[in-house]
């Protein structure tokens, strides 16, 4: 096709920043503004490295707890290369929901609940699939599994007895348990049961034509045949054969009283057309909210006659034209707001969005070709970040190279992985800057929706700069400044040099210190001498 539909229902990828990955999101609706443009009500799905590591303990414990509840457990040992992939493929549901334009839709996946008898790889064999199993409220901070209660006890199942053995008689009275309303060996025919049906009938037809109030709102006579028809008339019928040991004669005479036909109608015939459209107006406007209906519309209805009523009316005319009305409204408006976006327009957003708006992490632009530096030859490769290679896969050749992570180990990545970057928020294979659970900024101008205020702190020293064919880096130095440690620091190195370890802190310069412990030892110390 020569466009991309994204409508109600669609998984999409939303692009909230050139440098993040990409939103995950459901869309609930699609909304035209009052400027004409198109915001999409959508619900938020989160990845684990939105997520805190209690948190993401707890999800490693519960996915470790399914797999030993299984029958059949996993045949085949994952390598480290897939349980790195398969994490990024987990998404965490949540109740949230948020308004974004359409247009920063960046391309459609897909997102199951996660099935437990089929392989885990098997969504790692899948393109832009994805899958979860627990919710995650994001204001109570918490995981809770996505399914419903089973509900077990005689509350909620029937206490079924013990089979009997073959040959031994049921002792149960079975007039207590239940009361017969019909006998299938009972001595009439087929056809003797039919025509006494037809009597039926006629005798309801005219005791229509008798009733004043019948004639108003059956007014022909194919009307009243109708009416005369329906299943009151011949549940009726058939109870009053029963009851009188399916004696013809005898049902006969009940049927034709001495003070005129039997009128058997049903809540269809018992409400006006004014009561029906005052159903109709209450269903529009509290669904199936039955208490809401009788009391703000149909007081002198019971609840059972407005439930009666409700299912006697889906199988009405009148029913199935309003369903089709509101098909034919919805998908009018599906039509007016439904975002559109052709297909080479959603490749530019994604691959060479520096033609819209300037990409921070775009260390070059080469339209496609190898990118060439400062002059160099036609065969040689760019070699921004001093000839780094991929920090995912370790190529050393790109159509474009991307900065990555922490801008003083200038990592960069090449096409194929940024776009992995993009869609499923890590790396392809394990990376020391990457950290245990992917949670690395993937450079100082990005992460709106996380770290504003981590950005300055992050390119305090960097920034990063557009190649304009300068045979320096592209990384630009601002201005130093010193840190002057106070007298209490210089000696809490010293006191606490077991809580600290200085030589494991120098390895590990993003890991913070725990400052707290650090002053209370030196409080502690300080009394005691």
């Amino acid at each position: 096709c020569n466009q991309c539909v994204f409508a109600v229902a669609d998984y999409v990828f939303f692009e909230n920043s050139s440098s993040n990955p990409y939103l995950i999101r459901r869309i609930e609706e699609l909304n035209k503004t009052a400027s004409g443009n198109v915001e999409a009500k959508v619900v938020c799905f989160y990845r684990r490295r939105d997520i805190s590591h209690s948190l993401i303990q707890l999800a490693d414990k519960h996915a470790k707890e399914l797999e030993e509840e299984k029958e059949n457990p996993t045949e085949t040992e994952l390598t480290e290369k897939q349980k790195h992939q398969l994490r990024h493929r987990e998404l965490f549901l949540s109740r949230q929901y948020e308004s974004l334009p359409a247009t920063h839709i960046r391309g459609k996946c897909s997102v199951a609940l996660l099935n437990e008898t089929e392989a885990v790889l098997s969504y790692l064999d899948k393109e832009d699939t994805f899958f979860y199993s627990l919710v995650y409220d994001p204001t109570q901070k918490t995981l809770l599994a996505d399914k419903g209660e089973i509900r077990v006890g005689p509350r909620f199942q029937a206490d079924v007895p013990e089979m009997l053995q073959e040959g031994e008689a049921d002792d149960r009275d079975q007039a207590k348990l239940e009361e017969k309303l019909w006998d299938p060996e009972c001595p009439l025919t087929n056809k003797q049961i039919d025509q006494f049906l037809v009597v039926a009938r006629a005798v309801g037809t005219f005791a229509r034509a008798l009733d004043c109030s019948s004639s108003v709102r059956q007014p022909s006579l194919h009307m009243s045949a109708a009416a005369a028809s329906r299943d009151i008339t011949l549940f009726h019928a058939m109870d009053t054969l029963h009851r009188h040991n399916y004696d013809l004669s005898s049902a006969l005479s009940v049927l034709v009283p001495a003070g005129g036909p039997v009128l058997c109608r049903d809540e269809m015939e018992e409400w006006s057309a004014s009561e029906a459209a005052m159903f109709e107006e209450a269903l529009e406007k509290y669904g199936k909210d039955f208490n809401d209906i009788r009391q703000d519309f149909l007081p002198w209805k019971s609840l059972t006659s407005i439930i009666e009523y409700y299912y006697m009316w889906k199988t009405t005319d009148r029913y199935v034209q309003q369903k089709r009305l509101k098909a034919a409204e919805a998908e009018s408006k599906l039509k007016q707001t439904a975002a559109v976006i052709p297909p080479f327009k959603l490749l530019l957003l994604l691959l060479l969005s520096d033609s819209n708006k300037p990409n921070p992490n775009q260390i070059s632009m080469t339209n496609g070709k190898m990118a060439t530096v400062n002059g160099a030859g036609p065969g040689a490769y760019h070699a921004a970040g001093g000839g780094r290679a991929c920090e995912s896969c370790y190529t050393m050749q790109s159509a474009q190279w991307y900065s990555w992570g922490p801008p003083n180990m200038q990592c960069r990545l090449c096409v194929s992985c940024w776009m992995y970057w993009k869609k499923y928020g890590g790396l392809k294979m394990p990376s020391r800057a990457e950290g245990p659970e992917e949670r690395t900024s993937p450079s100082p101008a990005s992460n709106e929706s996380r770290s504003r205020g981590h950005a300055p702190r992050q390119s305090n020293h960097m920034v990063p700069m557009r190649n304009s064919g300068s045979p320096k880096s592209s990384m630009k130095t601002k201005q130093a400044f010193l840190l002057q440690a106070t007298r209490l620091t210089k000696l809490a190195r010293h006191m606490c040099r077991d809580i600290i370890r200085l030589r494991r802190a120098a390895r590990r310069p993003f890991v913070p210190i725990n400052c707290g412990a650090i002053k209370a030892e030196c409080k502690s110390s300080f009394n005691s001498s």
